[in-house]
């Protein structure tokens, strides 16, 4: 039987997920579970309900919990990957500095400044955690949970060949609202889906051979089909297909729909993540004080759930017993899967699962629009990468820069203050830019009646006017 272990176990919702998808799962019943993370008195919470389940449920499985993380690691077949450095504490800062320098964030968790920052805390921490794998599990694969998937990819990619793949959920769930607006069941459904993490496009759907866009096209353009998700409806109804994100989180990776008043007001005005400011932040706040006035964990009981419609435990049964399985997965452009998008981004792309492993498939090219949006927030992920394994603060302030909200709303100088004071409020995790600071570049003053400096061109170079004289520039 496999071992797995949990890295960032404490973690309430995905750890009890995922432990009770892979107890619920015959093939992993037998599994030795090794639990991890910072603070034992969390990681014991998680142990004792999911011991309660196995003696329940009469299970063979063992769990353990210890802090020492080469100790989960050592002889591990599967890590998976669900830690937040920095916590909510790092997250307040993500969202509030942005905020005052009127960068409006809805999640802030992925993109965005704040988004850039999660990355460059969690990029080497993700890259020390594969050396140690390099030595006491060269075998394992990863299952990634930790945001910001790609660039977080990115950054696991350049540091190892261990092999990893990142889940999410941002297809499943999108085609049950793809199957609710066509009238359709989800199992009929043929599609096809790539892109990015959370800008993925579905290039194909289908039920019994024809096409159901015409159908769902016509259905978003009725306004009680288009005002539960604005955003998502309007990037399909100008680039022509239909992504893997939701509102809230779409509106900012794109920069025409956060700017200003008027853009929020048009697109981002629904409760439930609709797009409202600090959305995820306050929810998260919210669920942080309701766990601190109860215990929970002793409240669950030792039930087993029905296994959920995360890709984890299916990933594992594939590996373990050969049982194909098919999901979207986020894996480096290496080969050249997405024929259009750089080869040294991560992209979201078809794959299969069975005993030979982890099996990306090649899509080819991306309607030329829609590598072009892809592109858009790839340029952020890869330069966030590059800051955070380098340590360069000016590549910090570049990858904000790059942001297409950030830069829609602010001057580059601004930006450069907002990365500074980011960076100085969240040094204690960041320690790949100890002793650095960004440079100081204020605004250059331009009085009134300022004369611009004269360089006269090289005659040789200079252009005839149509006059007949040397023109001067």
């Amino acid at each position: 039987m496999p071992k797995i272990a949990l890295i960032g176990a404490g973690s309430i919702i995905f750890a009890t997920t995922l432990l009770n998808d892979m107890l619920g799962t015959e093939c992993l019943q037998d599994s030795t579970f090794s639990l991890m993370g910072p603070t034992m008195w969390k990681l014991e919470k998680i142990e004792n309900w999911a011991k309660g389940v196995i003696a329940k449920n009469g299970l063979g499985a063992k769990v353990s919990s210890t802090t020492d993380r080469r100790k989960a690691l050592e002889a591990a077949d599967y890590v998976l990957l669900m830690f937040q450095i920095g916590g909510l504490e790092a997250y307040r800062l993500d969202y509030e500095i942005p905020m005052k320098y009127g960068v409006d964030q809805c999640l802030g968790q992925c993109v965005g400044p704040g988004g850039v920052f999660r990355g460059n805390r969690s990029i080497p921490v993700l890259a020390s955690i594969m050396r140690d794998m390099e030595e006491l599990c060269p075998d394992a694969v990863i299952l990634n949970y930790v945001n910001p998937m790609a660039a977080n990819s990115i950054g696991m990619g350049k540091s190892s060949t261990i092999k990893s793949v990142g889940l999410c959920h941002g297809v499943q769930t999108t085609l049950d609202l793809i199957a609710g607006y066509t009238d359709s069941k989800k199992s009929e459904i043929d599609f096809l889906c790539a892109g990015i993490n959370h800008m993925a496009w579905f290039l194909k759907i289908e039920k019994d051979g024809k096409d159901l866009y015409p159908l769902l096209k016509a259905n978003c353009e009725k306004p009680e089909y288009y005002i539960n998700d604005k955003v998502r409806i309007e990037a399909m109804r100008h680039f022509g297909y239909f992504m893997t994100e939701s509102t809230g989180h779409l509106s900012e990776y794109l920069p025409w729909f956060r700017k200003n008043q008027k853009a929020l007001g048009l697109y981002c005005d629904q409760p439930a993540f609709g797009g409202e400011t600090g959305a995820y932040y306050n929810y998260c706040c919210a669920i942080a004080k309701k766990f601190e006035s109860g215990d929970f964990i002793r409240l669950a009981g030792s039930d087993r759930e029905p296994r959920s419609k995360d890709y984890c435990s299916y990933v594992i049964e594939a590996m373990e017993t050969g049982k194909l399985f098919q999901l979207n997965g986020n894996v480096m452009n290496t080969p050249g899967y997405i024929e259009n998008l750089p080869r040294d981004c991560c992209v979201e792309v078809p794959m299969f699962v069975d005993k030979n492993g982890l099996q990306p498939t090649f899509v080819g090219r991306l309607p030329t629009q829609l590598a072009a949006v892809n592109m858009m927030d790839i340029n952020v992920q890869l330069m966030a990468s590059e800051a955070a394994l380098e340590g360069d603060p000016e590549k910090l302030m570049m990858a904000c820069a790059m942001d297409p909200l950030t830069s829609a709303v602010l001057t580059l100088q601004e930006i450069r203050d907002m990365t500074a004071e980011m960076l100085e409020a969240q040094r204690e995790w960041l320690p790949q830019f100890a002793g650095k600071k960004l440079k100081k570049l204020g605004n250059i003053a331009t009085p009134a009646g300022t004369k611009a400096v004269v360089v006269p061109l090289d005659p040789a170079l200079a252009i005839n006017n149509r006059f007949g004289k040397l023109a001067s520039g």
